[in-house]
């Protein structure tokens, strides 16, 4: 950590370790860092290839790890093309972490309901580790995630590890199913009518596309959650990770530097801000 506190443009060298194939579109890469690497869940970091440019990804590994961290990667331009191309051995830049994460001690003694989708499970993996170590400190953890197929559906090990944690309920549903999918069909919003939540001790997490984020963010609102107890992660259009390039920008925010998470409260009056 002292080499990136000291120049946050270097990246230290991490090699890949495992490659695993998620969904035809998305790989996680285990990642293990020169030296420990430590991290706050919902914090993120520049993955780095020589020669080919860096991208914002938010950890998807426990932030408990500190000798490896794990992050998950669809297949959608140029450098993310590059990084579906490593291999075990292979040799990647990390900086960071940046970044505003989820504000843990603000959940204590209440109800956790996580609501993702597609991808948006990376970050959302990363807070159920750290949820799971806790459990302690909250009352229950209702995760809600959707996907466009079953073939779609991402880390099912590890859901089929949350089922059997105590205090934890998991839903899924698929915008379409087929003959091997018993469980709920239609896009993730669905699933809140599933649920049972005390609302006024609860705090709920969004993170996924953005047209998902947008009408969950409305579905919680007429549950009756405020405003301010609403926490997205709002990763889309990150760049430089420093708040110097300004691609970030929602209104008077840097994503980037102000977030990614931030709470309903604060951005609802930003422009734009399910583009």
């Amino acid at each position: 950590m002292s080499e990136t506190k000291n120049n946050i443009y270097k990246p230290i060298k991490a090699k890949v370790d495992k490659v695993i194939q998620e969904s035809p579109a998305i790989k996680s890469f285990v990642l293990i860092p020169e030296h420990e690497f430590s991290f706050k869940t919902g914090e993120f970091i520049e993955l780095t290839l020589n020669g080919y440019g860096e991208a914002p990804f938010t950890p998807s590994s426990s932030p408990l790890e500190k000798k490896k961290i794990e992050v998950t990667v669809m297949k959608a331009g140029y450098v993310t093309d590059k990084i579906h191309a490593l291999r075990p051995g292979n040799i990647v830049g990390i900086r960071g972490p940046f970044g505003r994460g989820y504000p843990l001690e603000k959940f204590y003694g209440k109800e956790v309901v996580i609501l993702g989708g597609g991808c948006g499970f990376a970050p959302i993996r990363s807070l159920l580790y750290n949820l799971m170590a806790e459990k302690d400190n909250f009352k229950k953890v209702t995760l809600c995630y959707g996907a466009k197929t079953p073939e779609d559906c991402i880390y099912k090990p590890f859901v089929d590890e949350l089922r059997k944690v105590d205090k934890f309920e998991i839903y899924r549903s698929v915008d379409k199913a087929d003959e091997t999918w018993e469980e709920k069909e239609g896009v993730v919003t669905v699933l809140l009518d599933d649920i049972k939540v005390d609302i006024p001790n609860s705090v709920a997490v969004v993170c996924g596309p953005p047209v998902m984020m947008k009408f969950g963010t409305f579905k919680l609102l007429e549950m009756g959650y405020p405003e301010e107890d609403i926490y997205l992660s709002m990763e889309k259009n990150m760049s430089c990770g420093l708040g110097k390039c300004g691609h970030c920008m929602l209104g008077k925010y840097f994503v980037c530097k102000d977030g990614p998470v931030f709470t309903y409260a604060e951005i609802k009056n930003e422009p734009g801000i399910w583009l």
